[in-house]
Order: structure tokens, then sequence, then C-alpha cells
């Protein structure tokens, strides 16, 4: 056991000596390596931290929450001219489900893609997404307070004045001031601010903190929201514990009835949960990684190519010091593990230097991006050692077994 981590050991001395003699040749084999390393992983850990800030900005809604619209969220087998003609939801359409479909825990009507300006006195907020919506929008999205309160039924239902704003709205137009009870415009009118929503940071689209929730019916009363106006959607957050599916096809049939749409004729509204979106994005993330990967081989090929190359030219210029080596009584094994340790730990630096690069940029990317969070995880960390190990041990393996084979005497001659 002794004897094998001597040759471990001066081995390794020797690989090592061998790359600070040759350090431009060094320099150029770790930078292939690097590169390649460098790439696959800044994929891997750019599409994780994307997968994790939207599965985290989902994390307050229930996945079995469902979307009734006149719109698909994904693809669909009904052409576009048809889905075109289909008519939007309307507030009538939100009443008689909420009155006529059972197993509902919350329901709400709400208003998508009014961008507004938003003005408080001298301060102002351009572009805000204005979240019109009936006061179960609150429990769906599980919305925390954390100034004032959120409007109730009553206000809802008669379109009240009043406004809801998103932590990082509400910083903009007040800064350190107490924001409930003051006034602020939108749509060239006045609402009273009676909450504050609680810090949620990461997000998937329009962060909730840059939003202003308002009752639906406020904005009904200016804002067209018919066939050429705003697309409208009924959200539906079933009861803890119930059959979905179940509660789904109750709710299909119902409301084809309500529609007065026969038996061969297809649906004029969509159907979406949650889940199912979680599902798509989860199909999305696994293509992107799987690019990813794609991409990132070849730059690990070249890296691997360039190991093995430096790798042979190092055996034919060592070759009188192997015959030397080998004369004076070094084992196959010793000559070997040299030349395969030398590649291993071209590749292992230039892997570390890669994770290293790549933890910077995460620094960086997290320090400028705000609430996206730009996370490099132990997993990524992991497969970037094992890969960078694994590529100068396949690069190393034929020059090591090669130079090991050499016969001392041609060797000796070779090299003279």
């Amino acid at each position: 056991m002794l004897v094998y981590l001597r040759v471990f050991k001066e081995s390794f001395a020797f690989a090592i000596n061998a790359l600070r003699n040759n350090k431009l040749r060094t320099f150029l084999s770790l930078l292939g390596v690097t590169v390649g390393i460098f790439s696959i992983i800044a994929v891997l850990a750019a599409v994780d931290s994307l997968d994790r800030n939207i599965k985290e900005s989902l994390s307050g809604i229930d996945s079995n929450t469902i979307y009734l619209t006149h719109f698909s969220f994904g693809p669909s087998e009904i052409p576009r001219w048809v889905r075109d003609n289909f008519e939007p939801l309307q507030y009538d359409d939100y009443e008689f489900v909420k009155k006529n479909v059972s197993g509902i825990d919350a329901v709400a009507y709400s208003i998508f893609g009014s961008n507004e300006t938003v003005r408080y006195q001298s301060e102002s907020a351009e572009n805000v997404t204005i979240v019109p919506a009936s006061q179960g929008i609150s429990k769906i999205n599980d919305f925390k307070i954390s100034k004032g309160r959120f409007y109730t039924e009553l206000e809802s239902n008669s379109g009240s004045p009043v406004v809801v704003l998103g932590y990082s709205l509400a910083e903009t137009l007040f800064d350190n001031t107490n924001p409930i009870g003051k006034k602020i415009r939108i749509y060239g009118r006045k609402l009273t601010v009676i909450g504050v929503l609680d810090k949620i940071g990461v997000s998937f689209g329009d962060s909730p903190d840059d939003q202003a929730v308002i009752p639906v019916n406020f904005v009904r009363s200016l804002i067209n929201t018919g066939k050429n106006g705003l697309p409208g959607a009924i959200v539906i957050k079933p009861k803890k514990g119930i059959d979905v599916d179940a509660f789904e096809s109750v709710l299909k049939q119902k409301f084809r009835g309500y529609r007065g749409l026969k038996a061969d004729e297809v649906e004029d509204f969509f159907i979406s949960k949650v889940s199912g979106f979680v599902s798509l994005i989860d199909g999305i993330i696994s293509g992107m990684n799987l690019i990813g990967w794609i991409i990132s081989f070849f730059s690990l090929l070249v890296g691997g190519f360039g190991i093995a190359n430096i790798m042979f030219v190092s055996v034919k210029e060592r070759t009188n010091l192997i015959g030397i080596q080998k004369s004076l009584g070094a084992k196959n094994r010793f000559i070997l593990l040299q030349f395969l340790f030398e590649a291993i730990i071209l590749a292992v630096v230039g892997g570390l230097v890669g994770l290293g690069l790549v933890g910077l940029i995460a620094v960086i990317s997290s320090s400028f991006t705000g609430d996206f969070e730009f996370v490099l995880s132990f997993k990524n960390m992991a497969i970037g050692f094992g890969l960078s190990t694994f590529i100068g041990l396949i690069s190393g393996v034929i020059p090591a077994i090669s130079a090991s084979r050499l016969d001392p005497v041609e060797a000796i001659r070779t090299g003279m």
C-alpha cells in the first residue's frame, strides 16, 4: 500500500513539475477546458435559476387554480382564425360561474393588459401593470398585506375608487411616507390607497411588487372589455380535497350549457390549470437544458482534443527522459500515472477556473438584476468538477498508455 502511495506521490510531483516548466502550453490547455466547462455550467446555472425563480413566483398560487378564458395559454388544435372569433368572457359569465358551480373556494373576474401611468403629486411611475380584479383575487393569489387592507366584496361590486399598491410601486410613489389614505391618479381618475402588498421579490413576468390592484367594476365603467377591448378571465380556486378533474368536467358542462353550445360544437372557451402551465414550463426548461448540453458538448470536445494534443506533444518531447526513467527501473504504471495526472490536473484546474468565472458572473448578475437571483448550485458545481476530471482522464489515457509502453532503449535512441 505504501509503495502505491509513493508511486502516486512521485507521479503527481513529476506532473506538476512538467506543467510548471511549460507555462504557455499549460495556459493554452487550461483555456480550452475553462471555456468548455464555463459554457456548460453557465447554461445549466442560468436555466436552473430561471426555473427556480418561476417556481417561486408561482408558489403562492394553488396548482389546481383554473383559468377560464376565451384564449389559450398554450398550443391549441383549434385554428387561430376560429379562436379569434370566440366571445370574450364578461362579468356576467363570472357571476354565472360564481352562483351555479359548486366546490369553489374562491373565484374572481380579472382583466388583462392594462398598463397605465400612476401619479402622486409630482411623483409618477410609467407603464405600470394595472390588475383590475374582483375581491376574490386576494384569496386566489394569497396576497399578504403589509399596510392597510384589501378591498371588500362590497367595494369590488360597487366599483369603489380604491387601490392596493405593490411594494415597489408604493416605494416609488411615496418613498418613506405612509401611503394609506393618499389619493393617486390612474386613468385620469383619483383613487384612494387603502393597502400595500408585502414584498414578493422573484416573479415570472410582471412582478406584483410593481402592480396596482383595483376593483374590476371601477375599470369596467371606464374601459371597453368587449370583443374589441381588453380581455377578461375568470380565475377559480377549487376547494381543497376536491376531485379537480371532476370539477373541471362539471365546469365545462355547465358553461357549455350557459353558452348554448350543442353536443357537436367545439367549446368557445378554454379551461387551463396552473399545474398544466407548470408542466409546460418544465418542458421548456428541459428543452433549454438539452440545447445547452449540445452546444457545450462541442466546447468540451475542443478542450479535450486540446489536452490530448498537448499530451502527445509532451510524450514526444520527453521520450528520452521516459527511456532513462524506465532504464533506471521505473515501472510502466509510474510513467502512465505521470502523464495521466498531468492531463487530469490540466482539466481539473481549467474546470475550477471555469466554475469560478460562472460564480463571479452569478454574483454580478444577481446584483444587477435585482429580484432575479442567479444561483450556482452545488449540483452544477459537482457536474462541472466531475466533467473536467472525466475530460482529463479520457484525453490523457491514450498518450499516457503510449508513453508507458515505450521501449527504454528505443526511447533513449529516439530522444538522442
